[in-house]
């Protein structure tokens, strides 16, 4: 984090200057090292960001180095239709990071998002759809197929077996045919096409799949492997982000942990660009001027501790991971709440407020005061989810 904080302070004065006189701005950007560069494209404002990449000299080596989401809300803002020079640079992580992130709705893969995002890589080219397929699980990639085709397969020794009217096929045995007969299934196709040349497993593994497993396993399937990377890059499951809205008996709002839970954290790679706490500038918060007493290496692990915090409470408040303004929030938020449980305990039990941080773990600090605010600080349930009911509603997760 010091070589992100570092590199920001060295490359906002070439941001400014890149909107008085481009030709310098573009000079200047050329002296800088990749890393250098990288920070001018993450702090210029997101409106601005392509246009810094443009003023980059080889803005196709910075392109892998964003941190997953920022790739994610570089080419929503750009727009997504218009972002296949992005992509086509970008590494399978960053790619398999930004379905991840935005094309999904709830607990299921958003068809059109995902419909918006595959035709955007196949304009990116062949090998950068090959890459794409390779970075997604098979189930996701036979969600795709399944909602556009059916597929059948030829049963072997059975030379009377007729393939399905209007059927496509590139190996003689799998035929899919479109569920809409008027849908283009162009970018589908495509897909087939380079992954019969370059991965046939895989194309054999997802034609099988559509044709075989049930919608619902697949579905099941796609959301562990997506919940698991996401928990990779920092965000939580819902269950365990839920645990920061659990239950607390009022009578027991002040009582500390049976054991000290000093700030345990570590250095983590962050899918976004932040180098410091925004909302720590103007000390409004307790939770920030406590923090700002501790030791450095204190500081350090409380930065990280926090950023975990803000990631459980944008997961649980079922905040859109894809939208840049999401953190910002989820991080104004966390602060709000974590000081009122802060203070709370500190005054109960005679504690300096660094001291009590010291002694007590941001999600229980986050817990009290979610008790101490208002009913409407609880994330509403979606009425679209209303019926799963293997998931807990905050009320149900204990202490």
């Amino acid at each position: 984090m010091t070589d992100r904080l570092s590199a920001a302070h060295r490359v906002r004065p070439i941001l400014k200057l890149a909107r008085e006189n481009r030709a310098a701005a573009r000079s200047q950007l050329a002296g800088l090292s990749l890393d250098e560069q990288v920070a001018a494209v993450c702090e210029a404002p997101m409106a601005w960001r392509n246009r810094v990449l443009e003023l980059c000299p080889e803005p196709e080596a910075i392109v892998p180095r964003l941190p997953e989401a920022e790739l994610c809300f570089t080419c929503k803002e750009l727009g997504i239709d218009d972002s296949s020079w992005l992509l086509a640079h970008a590494t399978e992580d960053q790619i398999i990071a930004c379905l991840d992130l935005d094309a999904w709705q709830g607990l299921t893969p958003d068809r059109a998002d995902l419909d918006r995002w595959l035709a955007t890589l196949a304009e990116a080219g062949d090998s950068t759809l090959a890459r794409a397929a390779r970075s997604m699980d098979t189930e996701m990639l036979a969600l795709y197929l399944r909602a556009h085709v059916a597929v059948d397969l030829k049963p072997s020794g059975d030379e009377d077996w007729q393939p399905p009217e209007g059927g496509q096929t590139l190996d003689g045995q799998f035929y899919y045919v479109a569920r809409d007969p008027n849908e283009d299934l162009a970018v589908l196709t495509r897909l087939l096409r380079v992954l019969f040349e370059t991965d046939y497993w895989l194309y054999f593994r997802i034609l099988q799949s559509v044709e075989e497993e049930q919608q619902t396993e697949l579905e099941e399937w796609a959301l562990r492997w997506r919940t698991g990377r996401l928990e990779d890059l920092g965000f939580p499951s819902w269950d365990r982000s839920m645990q920061i809205y659990g239950y607390l008996r009022s009578d027991r709002l002040g009582d500390l942990p049976a054991e000290a839970q000093p700030i345990e954290s570590s250095e983590w790679p962050l899918p976004v660009w932040i180098t410091d706490l925004p909302a720590a500038a103007d000390h409004r918060y307790s939770l920030f001027r406590a923090a700002a007493e501790l030791t450095a290496e204190e500081r350090a692990r409380f930065f990280y501790a926090f950023i975990n915090l803000a990631n459980q409470v944008a997961v649980a408040d079922r905040s859109d991971l894809a939208d840049a303004e999401t953190l910002p929030k989820a991080i104004e938020k966390a602060a709000q709440i974590s000081s009122l449980g802060l203070e709370h305990l500190a005054q109960e039990n005679a504690l300096d407020l660094n001291e009590a941080l010291r002694r007590i773990n941001l999600q229980h600090l986050f817990r009290v005061g979610v008790h101490l605010s208002p009913d409407n600080v609880r994330p509403r349930p979606r009425e679209s989810e209303a019926a799963t009911a293997s998931e807990p509603s905050p009320s149900e997760v204990s202490s």
